[in-house]
């Protein structure tokens, strides 16, 4: 259930990433990135990065819904499961519980890009994490399901997190 609407929510936050909402990520990623996801649902999410000339080296998730994902939850990766990766791209689960835990171990590991609603910043549980927060790219409203009438209740964002950070400067890009 969204705070603009009373839909369920999908059973462990699955909604695979839309083009539209990777677009804006794609001219700040380095060419050829090597990348983790670890949150791949189906892998949609890891099909677009390939087609754009990135490389999967790690991919898993809770419940994975493709033979080539394998299980494990995010809040648990380690460094071995990173296997070169050069970043972590993923479109976790937004309840604050979950994220707040994913984006506390992709701190330890990679820089990350991840994609989730753009009020979180507005917020003080995000205060904690600003400070490592290096960009935040919009994307605007998108539509997560297919054949839905339209777009997603929320206006999401790609957050750049890197444990590397110097000081507290998160460039805001609209691209």
């Amino acid at each position: 259930m969204g705070k603009r609407s009373n839909y369920e929510r999908a059973q462990l936050d699955f909604y695979p990433t839309p083009l539209e909402a990777l677009l804006p990520l794609l001219p700040l990623l380095p060419k050829e990135t090597a990348f983790c996801e670890p949150c791949a649902g189906d892998g949609r999410l890891i099909t677009m990065l390939h087609s754009a000339g990135h490389r999967c080296v790690a991919a898993f998730d809770v419940k994975p819904r493709h033979d080539s994902i394998r299980q494990l939850d995010a809040t648990f990766m380690s460094e071995q499961d990173m296997q070169g990766a050069e970043m972590i791209i993923t479109n976790p689960p937004w309840g604050r519980d979950v994220l707040h835990q994913i984006i506390n171990r992709c701190l330890l590991l990679r820089p990350a890009w991840l994609l989730f609603d753009a009020d979180w910043s507005h917020t003080k549980q995000a205060i904690p994490f600003m400070e490592k927060c290096t960009d935040i790219v919009a994307v605007r409203r998108v539509k997560w399901v297919e054949g839905s009438s339209g777009a997603g209740m929320e206006n999401c964002c790609w957050y750049r997190f890197d444990a590397s950070a110097a000081s507290w400067q998160t460039r805001f890009r609209v691209v």
